[in-house]
This record gives C-alpha cells, sequence and structure tokens, in this order.
C-alpha cells in the first residue's frame, strides 16, 4: 500500500529474538502509514533479518533510519548500529550498513540536529560511542567511545548501565543517563572531529536508587526532565545550555499514591504544538501512561492523571507530529494502542483502536 499525501510513516522497532531480559518474537522493523485524521494505522511492510532492532530513530532530514541491533551474548563481542534508507514515496527501508558500536545491548540511538552524527548507549556495558554519517547516510565506524563507571543501591545498578544520549538543544553538549551509576554524563561535543570531551562538572547526580533512563528537553523553557527507572519519578531541572549544568528543582511521582505493586518508569515525550503544556510518562508495571501539566513559569509538574495502556509493559510511546493522537507499544502483550488527546487539558482517551504487533519496542514517526 502506497502512503496518501497526508498518512505519516510510523517505524517500530521491536525484539526479534529471546535474550537474558526479553523474550522477543518480532521479524524486524515494522512500517506502518499513520492516518492524522483517524489515527488508524495500515501495515506498510516488514524489514526482515534485522536482529533485535529495539530503539530506532530518524534523522532530521527524514531522508535515514537507524536501529540498535541490541545483541547481549558476551559471545558476540559487540551490539551493532545498522543504517537504512527511507523511499520517500513509501517510507520503506532498505538497508546500508552498520558497525559495531563497542559494546553489549545497545539500548539507545540519536542524532545530532544536522544528522552528521550519531550518538549510541550501550546498556549492558555502560559505555556511549560517536558514528560519523556519510552523505548517502552510512556509517563510519565511531569516532569515540567513552566508558562510564560506578554503581548504585538497587540490583539493577550493579554496574554503570548507559540508558539513553542525546544532544542538548544547544548542539553544544552531549547528556548521557546512566541507570547505574545515578548520573547524568555530561559532554562537550567536538563536531569536527566526533569527540565527546570532557566536561567540568562532568555529570549531574541524580538521588540515589532513582535510575534516571529517558530524558526530554523542554520545547521552550530551560528545563530537561528525566525519567527514572528504579524509583519511578520524574526529575525536574533548571538547564543552563551555556555551562552545560544543571540544577534540580523538582522530583515527583510517576505512580498514583496509593500503588504498591512493582513498576519500572520507562519513557518520557512533551505534547507537540501545545508551548510545552503538557508531558506524559510510561509506567511499567502500573502499565499506564501518567499525565502531567508544566508550570509556564517554573517548569514543575503537576500530575494530572493516569490512563491504562490495555495492554503489559509500555516501554515506549510516541505522540504524532500534530499532537493528536498518542501510540502505547505494549512490549509484553504484543500491541500498539491508540489514545486521542485532549490539547486543552492534556486528557487521554482511547481511540478505539489496537493494533496486533509482536514485541513492539520503539515507536518513532518520520519527521516529514
Amino acid at each position: 500500500m502506497l502512503p496518501n499525501s497526508k498518512s505519516k510513516t510510523l517505524y517500530v522497532g521491536t525484539y526479534t529474538r529471546h535474550e537474558s531480559h526479553v523474550a522477543g518474537h518480532a521479524e524486524g522493523i515494522y512500517v506502518y502509514q499513520f492516518d492524522p485524521a483517524t489515527g488508524q494505522l495500515r501495515h506498510q511492510s516488514t524489514i526482515q533479518g534485522v536482529v533485535n532492532p529495539s530503539f530506532v530513530t530518524v534523522e532530521p532530514g527524514g531522508n535515514y533510519l537507524f536501529s540498535v541491533n541490541e545483541l547481549t551474548r558476551e559471545e558476540e563481542g559487540s551490539g551493532t548500529v545498522s543504517a537504512f534508507a527511507i523511499d520517500p514515496a513509501t517510507g520503506n527501508l532498505a538497508f546500508l550498513n552498520k558497525q559495531p558500536t563497542g559494546g553489549l545491548a545497545p539500548a539507545y540511538v540519536s542524532t545530532d540536529q544536522n544528522g552528521r552524527y550519531l550518538f549510541v548507549a550501550n546498556y549492558i556495558t555502560g559505555n556511549v560511542a560517536v558514528f560519523p554519517v556519510q552523505a548517502n547516510g552510512k556509517l563510519l565506524p565511531a569516532s569515540d567511545h567513552k566508558q562510564h563507571h560506578g554503581s548504585g543501591p538497587d540490583p539493577r545498578q550493579d554496574g554503570p548501565h548507559a540508558h539513553s544520549i542525546l544532544p542538548d538543544p544547544t548542539g553544544q553538549f552531549i547528556l548521557s543517563a546512566d541507570l547505574g551509576t545515578d548520573q547524568i554524563l555530561v559532554y562537550g561535543f567536538d563536531d569536527q572531529n566526533g569527540k565527546l570531551v570532557p566536561h567540568d562538572p562532568a555529570f549531574i547526580s541524580v538521588p540515589a536508587g532513582s535510575g534516571p533512563r529517558h530524558m526530554a528537553f523542554h520545547p521552550h523553557r530551560k528545563s530537561l526532565y528525566v525519567v527514572t527507572e528504579c524509583a519511578s519519578t520524574i526529575l525536574v531541572f533548571a538547564y543552563d545550555g551555556s555551562l552545560g549544568q544543571a540544577h534540580h528543582i523538582q522530583t515527583i511521582s510517576t505512580l498514583p499514591d496509593e500503588f504498591t505493586g512493582f513498576s519500572a518508569g520507562a519513557d518520557i515525550h512533551f505534547l507537540p504544538n501545545a508551548d510545552g503544556r503538557f508531558l506524559y510518562a510510561s509506567n511499567r508495571g502500573h502499565d499506564s501512561i501518567a499525565i502531567f501539566e508544566v508550570n509556564p513559569q517554573t517548569g514543575r509538574l503537576t500530575l494530572r492523571g493516569h490512563v491504562p495502556t490495555q495492554g503489559k509493559g509500555p516501554r515506549n510511546f510516541a505522540i504524532d507530529p500534530a499532537g493528536n493522537y498518542l501510540l502505547a507499544a505494549n512490549q509484553d502483550t504484543d500491541s500498539v494502542v491508540v489514545f486521542r488527546i485532549n490539547k486543552e487539558n492534556g486528557e487521554l482517551t482511547p481511540a478505539g483502536e489496537s493494533y496486533q504487533i509482536p514485541s513492539p519496542v520503539c515507536l518513532r514517526f518520520a519527521p516529514n
């Protein structure tokens, strides 16, 4: 099926094989066409033969997609990261090449604002890597690696576990949330040579046992928001992009006060086209999306409620570019569920659509 002029392409990263931490049974990267008028998805194609493409990203120009290959077995030596060309007419993917990431279980990938460099976080080995991107979308070997060090009080924090990495809005600094060390590592970035430059201070500390996972910068304010896996909280920081420094101003739970079971914070995103008024975070265990309103003067959060994701293990979620729909990926029950967004109060209501997709992990819309 060819996309129509109004549809948006959605890419679904998955687990394709059983690992120590997951039972994956998908076939690869799934390509869907999303109708922004109705919130409906239609399957476009499946890119097979890609091992554990658990996290994907599309460079800002919309010409190339990059996927980690989350390999965790020591005998394999290293995970890899793969590059694909995007067909502008169909959204389908064509494999270009791949490179070793220099660590096990690469779990996150992002690009700089110009799509010239790719950043990867290796979860098991707790290190990060930088890859130059050629003009044709192919990846060169890593231009830099940095190893994290440390541990934390939670059993999941037995050593460094880099869980995400992304540039700040200025492009001058690269931040990496390390779940194992309770730190947000801060690096300067040499974009001439693709090097991560030591920064002073070298990291932003978070409360012991928090386990920082994913991050989001406010679209207009100088604020950084970090969702934690171990503590199921969002940490709010005032962020100075000229210095690469942050000041903690709030910690707020992603769970209801009355909840007492196990849950782990996972993903975090702002509602686009709403002046940064609403922020969402996913809970695995409570199996919900938490809805927050952002104070426009202070950047502090107020919890507005929770919506069940109608499945288990909402690892990641995505909001369509127009900000009308939120799509939740229930990894443990093989479903992607669509919710309609009320832009006036941030509330979510089921759109009546649930799609059976095996082992969905990451949802990513093409930017154009």
